[in-house]
């Protein structure tokens, strides 16, 4: 069965930087893309960046050059580094699987951890 937890938000002002973690289990090996996904209130679900098992990555052009997405195979965990944040930044994180090749859609990922709050004030 597998588990997502997020960790690593938290409040920061416009500017200042962040780094969450997903830390993965139960994964198997046709576990191909990890994503990050975010929803501020009254918002939708939207995608923020995605990586598969071969390090490609995406990222939505509004996080362009400022979070970056990485994976660590051996741990099981991606990364979402973010930096330059603004206040439309804010809202709840979270990380997501699929067993196929990256979407950015949220509806395409069957797993999903609890998230974590990003405050940016």
């Amino acid at each position: 069965q597998v588990q997502l937890v997020e960790s690593g938000g938290g409040l920061v002002q416009p500017g200042g930087s962040l780094r969450l973690s997903c830390a993965a289990s139960g994964l198997t090996d046709s576990d191909r893309c990890m994503g990050w996904f975010r929803q501020a209130p009254g918002k939708e679900r939207e995608g923020v960046a995605t990586i598969d098992s071969d390090g490609n990555t995406q990222h939505v052009d509004a996080v362009k050059g400022r979070f970056t997405i990485a994976r660590e195979n051996a741990e099981n965990t991606v990364y979402l580094q973010m930096n330059d944040l603004r206040t439309d930044d804010a809202g709840m994180y979270y990380c997501a699987l699929r067993s196929q090749y990256c979407s950015p859609e949220p509806h395409d990922y069957p797993d999903w951890g609890q998230g974590t709050q990003v405050t940016v004030s």
